[in-house]
């Protein structure tokens, strides 16, 4: 293993409430919950994993070359990366508190470590590397947590989403300009057959509905959420999340599984949430 606990320059970042907006939007979010998409409404609020944009936006308000901004860094002790063969693997997001609707006046700022660099073998025929927010063992590749939903339980809820025909090309204006999920030809080449959409899309969108169908649409609801990603999703896919309540609790907060299918195929698994009742005096409006 290589640049264990290595740490990266610290990044500025900052948004404004069209960039709020925007997001809520391009995740599927309607009139049914204006607190995420009408500024003006009594209760205005930024969806909780807005965050997962900002590696990408950082301070921009403009179109950024994204091939340019995401040349993977050098690391000591490391092999050469190209970006292409860099895969998401998942997110794991711990909420400490709400985030504002602008950063406006303040300041905010990513601050990066890579835990640690190891040789995860060949994926689908090509050698690549799977990034993860696991802690790390010396000398071995991290132990992912599993989080397996509920054996012979039926779901306690379910959400379906459509995924728009132009949801691509929507979603890329919060900042994520990578031509893989607008044209053919990177797709078709990494074996895809054509565009595919982000991956945290289809986590946003799976955030979207654990907060809208157990948590009451409030930020303040969500402590924790993570998902492995799975497979792709294409424009047009029907995502069905599927939500288990465990009846276990961390403080207020309900330990909830989730997966997301595509025609009855997973395309989010290790879906692991913990969400303070709706029925909670704090899980309303």
């Amino acid at each position: 293993m290589a640049a264990q606990n290595y740490q990266l320059p610290t990044q500025d970042v900052s948004w404004l409430t069209r960039d709020q907006l925007l997001f809520a939007v391009s995740i599927g979010i309607g009139v049914d919950e204006l607190n995420f998409v009408f500024e003006q409404n009594g209760i205005f609020e930024a969806f909780p994993t807005y965050p997962t944009i900002l590696p990408f936006k950082l301070t921009d308000q403009e179109i950024v070359d994204f091939g340019a901004r995401f040349q993977p860094p050098t690391i000591p002790g490391a092999p050469t990366f190209r970006s292409v063969n860099i895969v998401d693997g998942g997110r794991t997001i711990t909420f400490y508190r709400p985030i504002p609707s602008s950063s406006a006046n303040q300041q905010f700022q990513l601050k990066n470590r890579i835990l640690g660099v190891y040789d995860r073998g060949v994926l689908v025929a090509s050698s690549k590397t799977r990034r993860s927010s696991s802690m790390p063992r010396p000398g071995k590749s991290p132990l992912l947590p599993s989080y397996p939903p509920p054996k012979d339980k039926a779901p306690d809820a379910q959400h379906m989403y459509e995924v728009p025909t132009n949801a691509a090309l929507i979603y890329r204006l919060n900042g994520d300009y990578n031509r893989l999920h607008v044209t053919r030809e990177p797709g078709k080449s990494l074996g895809f057959g054509g565009p595919v959409m982000h991956g945290l899309y289809t986590y946003n969108c799976a955030a979207h509905a654990v907060l809208k169908e157990v948590g009451a649409s409030r930020p303040a609801n969500l402590r924790e959420l993570s998902a492995r990603f799975s497979s792709p999703v294409r424009l047009g896919d029907v995502l069905v999340t599927k939500i288990w309540k465990l009846g276990t609790f961390q403080d207020e907060y309900e330990e909830i599984r989730f997966v997301t299918y595509v025609k009855g195929k997973a395309v989010l698994t290790n879906g692991r949430a913990l969400v303070r009742p709706s029925s909670s005096p704090h899980g309303k409006f």
